[in-house]
């Protein structure tokens, strides 16, 4: 079932001549000054709690609750690391291998549970900061927080891919991958639009669609314990169906290239009949072409198997207590705090964040604000993360390496490698493509 995106006014957004004028008669005054607001701010006294993670739009106000509701018994202090996954590992890893104990928060992607626990560098939850943690967690986001049936973190916010279509080109959505690819071809014989975008670039968005794929089929590349590839008949039927997509009429010729901005600019272009990306599109789109978004439309994510929903790939943000945190319990006590019912709700209206509660899903401002919210919900019931291991990040590389280019897959002897370099990541043995 699909919702058509309800009509609503375009953002005005400042012109850009004035803008530009506006920075430039600022900046120096903004440089000259920054060094003296800096030298009279007063630095935070008693117990300060160092938060580590990526800049979210209008989180300094999340924060600034938070202080206030801790009335002096502490101070949070948001330190921002780098946009880019990557670049923020890096620093996380680098500061914790060095045991510094001026980190007390940190901000995980969900796929480093099993690495920064598995080294010891995030505390388990336990007791009653456990169960308010876990509290009305959609299953999903939940299944990101633990290693070995423990658990190391607290959602912050969740994610999940979508099928955007367009309704002047396809006035129903397709329910799988097999009828989209048939009206991508139908389309390119009527002379339309027909492209289907998708991340097929060799980084991590690549895999989330493989991984996608492969958990649609009910199958998985890694065991349930972490120790050993799982490559079988599901994988080779997940490899075939991404090569067909790849050489069908919905690829792209730059399909090899594409990253999630490059899928969302095929869409927003007109190039695009199809999009499979993250639920930010919608509002990009209402922003930077108001006509098309009266035709862009959003359904669940196109299954493999008929009558069987596809598996998606959850996203989203984990907040952990660092190992060397000399604050645990008011560690513990801020992330609450900074995760809980009203902090996820302020972020999901004004940062574009998905909630990981449940409860939130029935919120008549956010059910507004996102009129997809049933969708993402609905696929967030029976997710299935990304390999749970402490060895992802090398897995990762291994299976972006192996996919690409998409178009020149062998589905058997991809599988094959795939379960050869898999096993060594997994042993520890082996060199990374």
């Amino acid at each position: 079932m699909s919702e058509r995106i309800p009509s609503r006014p375009p953002v005005t957004a400042p012109r850009a001549r004035l803008a530009a004028a506006i920075r430039r008669a600022a900046v120096a005054t903004l440089l000259s000054s920054l060094t003296a607001l800096a030298a009279c701010a007063e630095a935070p006294s008693g117990i300060v709690l160092d938060v580590y993670k990526y800049r979210e739009q209008t989180f300094e106000r999340v924060v600034e609750r938070c202080n206030a509701e801790a009335d002096g018994r502490y101070t949070i202090v948001l330190h921002v690391l780098p946009r880019d996954a990557d670049g923020q590992r890096e620093q996380l890893v680098r500061r914790l291998a060095a045991r510094d104990d001026a980190m007390d928060i940190l901000g995980l992607d969900v796929t480093w549970t099993a690495e920064f626990a598995e080294a010891g560098w995030i505390l388990e939850w336990t007791g009653d900061d456990l169960r308010a943690a876990r509290e009305g967690v959609l299953p999903g986001p939940l299944a990101t927080t633990t290693w070995e049936g423990r658990t190391y973190a607290a959602t912050a916010n969740t994610n999940v891919q979508l099928l955007w279509y367009r309704t002047d080109l396809v006035p129903e959505p397709p329910a799988t991958w097999d009828e989209m690819i048939a009206v991508a071809e139908d389309l390119r014989a009527a002379g339309e639009p027909h492209v289907i975008a998708f991340t097929g670039a060799q980084y991590e968005g690549l895999v989330v669609g493989f991984n996608t794929l492969l958990a649609s089929y009910g199958g998985r590349l890694v065991s349930e314990d972490g120790a050993t590839a799982v490559v079988d008949e599901r994988t080779v039927r997940a490899l075939e169906m991404l090569r067909r997509f790849a050489t069908s009429a919905g690829a792209s010729a730059a399909l090899s290239n594409a990253r999630e901005a490059e899928a969302q600019a095929q869409m927003e272009s007109g190039f695009a009949a199809f999009e499979l990306n993250w639920p930010y599109v919608w509002a990009a789109m209402r922003q930077n072409n108001p006509e098309m978004a009266e035709h862009f439309a959003f359904a669940r994510y196109p299954s493999v198997v008929p009558g069987q929903p596809a598996r998606v790939t959850p996203g989203g943000l984990n907040y952990a207590v660092s190992a060397y945190s000399r604050y645990p319990d008011e560690a513990r006590e801020a992330i609450l705090c900074l995760r809980d019912a009203e902090s996820q709700e302020f972020l999901a209206l004004n940062a574009g964040t998905p909630p990981s509660i449940e409860s939130l899903y029935g919120d008549p401002e956010l059910r507004e604000a996102y009129p997809m919210l049933d969708v993402i919900r609905d696929e967030l019931e029976n997710a299935v993360p990304r390999p749970k291991t402490p060895f992802y990040q090398n897995i990762s590389t291994i299976v972006a390496a192996a996919l690409s280019p998409p178009a020149e897959i062998e589905p058997r002897e991809v599988a094959e490698e795939l379960r050869r370099q898999v096993q060594a990541a997994l042993e520890s043995r082996g060199v990374l493509p």
